[in-house]
């Protein structure tokens, strides 16, 4: 039989959540996705060496002030990794905006387009490309503006129904609802322990399936930062999944059988009614979702604690 993993592919579009290229080929996914921290984890592996030592050669060569020419090496890495992965994915790489510029939205446009122009001079077409932005009001406005452009998006950090709705609205080519993050507040928050079948993260993404399809967005819903293998089946259908090397392996080497779990025709009969996304009325929902908040804010302080993280590295191999 062939393995959950083999099963899976056939039922949903996976995506490796990593900047590791050998568990790319290892695994063979449609897409890739990376964000800050992966990119850090990869800068440090020695066989990488040899993109992180082009980008701050390339940097010495700028001018500017240091910290100026500090993030466009960051920047120059992340599209170096970028580049790198088209060439082994046949689909998209998601690429991100830099997380503290999380509620800019006009300095957020300004970065994709430079990202997108860099790939573009690499003979790397935006048609390859994700540009992923925090899903902040500010982060939903400027993939509102990008999509205008032909640049597709992909709204991250998103752990509410109005943060998916207002992304709908706004045309984002995909959203990543995350999943894992979602369980760590609940388990937290509420002391119990959950199983796939009452995942707090895994009925996220059902809700915002069923809303998507009951409206008739095409926005593509792409569950990410799973915690078990059992979020990951319970979720099988699902336009896309983006998974770990570690649990993709665990789905290698599993020969069970895996059974659909979500249906576009079905899940539209059980989607709720149509959300306001006023700015007004977005703000006002995501506050009233104590978790939504505090992982979102989490989130970005986190992604921006390991881009300094990265900036210092390049700073100290420029010297």
């Amino acid at each position: 039989m062939a393995s959950k993993l083999e099963q899976l592919k056939k039922m949903t579009v996976v995506v490796a959540d990593t900047g590791d290229m050998e568990a790319i080929r290892a695994f063979a996914p449609t897409d890739c996705t990376t964000n800050p921290t992966l990119i850090l984890k990869a800068a440090q592996m020695e066989a990488y060496a040899p993109i992180v030592v082009e980008a701050v050669q390339w940097g010495r060569g700028q001018s500017g002030s240091r910290d100026a020419v500090i993030a466009a090496i960051c920047d120059r890495l992340a599209v170096n990794f970028g580049t790198e992965l088209t060439k082994i994915v046949p689909g998209r790489v998601s690429t991100e905006v830099d997380a503290d510029l999380s509620f800019d939205t006009a300095r957020s446009v300004a970065k994709a387009r430079a990202i997108i122009a860099d790939y573009e001079g690499r003979g790397v077409g935006r048609e390859r490309i994700l540009i992923k932005l925090a899903s902040t009001w500010e982060g939903i406005r400027a993939a509102e503006i990008l999509q205008t452009d032909g640049i597709d998006c992909n709204l991250t950090l998103l752990f509410s129904l109005v943060q998916a709705a207002a992304a709908a609205e706004a045309g984002a080519f995909l959203i990543s609802p995350f999943v894992g993050r979602i369980l760590d507040w609940h388990m937290k928050a509420e002391g119990k322990t959950y199983t796939a079948a009452d995942d707090p993260g895994v009925a996220s993404v059902k809700r915002i399936f069923a809303y998507y399809k009951k409206h008739g967005y095409n926005t593509v819903v792409m569950g990410a930062s799973f915690r078990n293998q059992g979020e990951i089946e319970a979720l099988a259908g699902c336009d896309r999944l983006t998974i770990a090397p570690a649990l993709l392996e665990s789905l290698a080497k599993d020969d069970g059988t895996l059974t659909r779990a979500l249906d576009a025709t079905s899940a539209a009969q059980q989607g709720e009614a149509r959300l306001a996304t006023d700015e007004a009325s977005f703000r006002f929902a995501l506050n009233e979702d104590a978790m939504a908040t505090e992982k979102l804010s989490e989130g970005i302080r986190l992604f921006a604690k390991d881009l300094r993280a990265l900036r210092a590295m390049v700073a100290e191999k420029l010297g």
